[in-house]
């Protein structure tokens, strides 16, 4: 190499440089540490070598979307033998729960506290997959999406009514025995006018002893009720369980409270949906969450409460949760 080929020296350290300069300032030429070489080098054999006994590559359709890997490794393979030594574990007592339930009613569960306490797990896990979205982490409920902590029921509260809406859903067209009902758009479908939308709003108002304007025309919202509502909600406003009428008389709004959230409700008649999960859960797994969700503290019959069972189940569930 000619004498004026070579790179420049530094004046300071003699080490040569790169002939990069910026603001005055030169890059020296200093070789990279050995030991770092070596690391990179290991590095470089470490991924061919896991390349060749992993899954790594990309792969073109037919071989599962990436190379297998001699050692024909899976991590979705382990889950899923890890999911069925789960359910092998918790199979007998999602037989013995289902036992429970279909001899002595999902009551007899509150005697067994080994099976409360499975039936609170598996149907709290089930519900946080599956529910909570909706439902919110303690069944709460959103607006729009009904609280399952209270007693008020559209579709029955009986644990045989909880399971078979979570069996066939509700206005879910692709199971046969989901449940239907369907409020009328008044407003949006012109079945009502303005005024008379207004009036009927008051009137429901009233059901639940909520404050209306004093220029509200109660007379006529009553008469339009009367009309309209009535074969649904009933004479005195507290709804029909078996064809999904909600109770007007409880103060209890799915779709909000207030005035203006009434009179949407009425003018666009809310149609909501709830799916089948019959073919995506197992049953066994549908009876531990049917049970969860009755055991949530509004699920309760009248004969229960006077059989002094209600206290209990409270009492137990606090105490398993």
């Amino acid at each position: 190499m000619a004498e004026h080929d070579k790179p420049p020296v530094d004046e300071i350290s003699g080490v040569e440089t790169t002939g990069h300069e910026w603001d005055g300032i030169t890059e020296l030429d200093n070789p990279l540490p050995r030991w770092w070489l070596w690391c990179f080098y290991a590095s470089i054999v470490w991924a061919i070598g896991y390349m060749i006994f992993m899954p790594a590559l990309p792969a073109p359709p037919g071989f599962d979307g990436h190379t297998r890997g001699l050692r024909n490794h899976s991590e979705r393979a382990n889950v899923a033998v890890a999911l069925a030594d789960l359910e092998a574990r918790r199979g007998p007592m999602f037989a013995q729960l289902q036992q429970t339930v279909d001899e002595g009613g999902v009551v007899a569960v509150l005697n067994d506290g080994d099976l409360l306490n499975f039936t609170l797990a598996a149907g709290r896990s089930a519900f946080g997959d599956n529910c909570a979205t909706c439902h919110g982490v303690g069944g709460g409920g959103f607006t729009g999406y009904p609280n399952l902590r209270d007693d008020d029921w559209i579709w029955g509260g009986s644990f045989d009514d909880i399971r078979h809406t979570i069996v066939a859903g509700i206005r879910w067209e692709e199971h046969p025995e989901t449940r239907f009902s369907e409020m009328p758009a008044f407003g949006r479908d012109q079945l009502l006018s303005r005024e008379e939308i207004n009036a009927v709003t008051d009137y429901v108002m009233t059901l639940s002893s909520l404050t209306v304007s004093e220029n509200a025309d109660l007379a006529l919202g009553a008469e339009i009720y009367q009309r309209e509502c009535a074969s649904c909600h009933m004479d005195d406003g507290r709804g029909d369980q078996s064809i999904g009428a909600p109770n007007l008389t409880n103060n209890i709004w799915l779709y909000g409270g207030s005035r203006e959230q009434i009179r949407h409700a009425i003018h666009r008649g809310p149609y909501g949906v709830m799916p089948a999960w019959e073919q995506r859960l197992p049953e066994p797994v549908i009876t531990a969450l049917a049970a969860y969700v009755y055991l949530l503290g509004g699920g309760e019959t009248l004969q229960q409460r006077e059989a002094g069972l209600a206290p209990q189940m409270a009492a137990e569930t606090a105490s398993a949760g």
